[in-house]
This record gives structure tokens, C-alpha cells and sequence, in this order.
């Protein structure tokens, strides 16, 4: 028999964060967060890297964003959101927080809008 998706994970800390999301998901009936636990839960080489100069090209200006992977420092951001991601280059969060936004983790975007509301996913 298959093992599941999240049994064969070896980093802690990610598995951790897919039950906490699938587990907000179910106790705020917001499907989002169990969306974003299905893309975590795939494999590493097809997870989300978003460059920011893709991040600028479609976000509104004091969106919040949630990437269900890791955010690259290519190109320049020149409006302030609030972006959330699983990971983030350094080069990334220094201009983001340059341009006014905000770097937060998924699991900081959770506790600060436990219903999802208002929050788009970019991958």
C-alpha cells in the first residue's frame, strides 16, 4: 500500500505546518488553508517559486499575497503587500520590507486572519 503524501516528508517543521493548516482549514471551514496544505504537500520540485518581479506584475498594491513555496529575490517589487510563503530568499525579504510590505509565515498569516479572507494564493 502507498504511503501518504505527508508520511513521506522528512522535514519536521513542514509536516507540522500541513497539519496545522489542514487542521484550520476544518475548524474555520476556510478552504484556503487546506488548498495551500495540498500544494505544500507535493513534491519539493514541483512546489512554488515566485521571483518578485512576478509578484509585482500581478499584485494590487496592499494585497496579501501567500505563496505555498519559496519567494526569489529576482527583479524589483515596488508596491507594499503583505506576502506569506513557506520560505524566503534574504534578497527577497530586504526589498520587500524596502518597498513597504510585509514578510510574514503561513503560520503568522493564520493566526492574524484565521478565515482567509482577502488573501490570494500566486505560485
Amino acid at each position: 500500500m502507498a504511503k501518504r503524501a505527508v508520511d513521506r516528508k522528512t522535514n519536521p517543521a513542514l509536516v507540522s505546518l500541513i497539519q496545522d493548516l489542514k487542521k484550520a482549514s476544518y475548524e474555520r471551514k476556510a478552504p484556503i488553508w487546506r488548498d495551500i496544505a495540498e500544494r505544500l504537500e507535493k513534491p519539493s520540485s514541483k512546489r512554488a517559486e515566485l521571483n518578485l518581479s512576478r509578484l509585482d506584475l500581478y499584485a494590487k498594491a496592499n494585497e496579501t499575497i501567500v505563496v505555498p513555496g519559496k519567494v526569489l529575490g529576482a527583479g524589483k517589487i515596488t508596491k507594499p503587500v503583505k506576502v506569506a510563503a513557506y520560505a524566503f530568499s534574504s534578497s527577497a525579504m530586504d526589498k520587500i520590507t524596502l518597498a513597504g510590505g510585509s514578510v510574514l509565515t503561513i503560520r503568522e498569516l493564520i493566526a492574524e486572519n484565521p478565515k482567509g479572507t482577502n488573501v490570494r494564493i500566486m505560485v
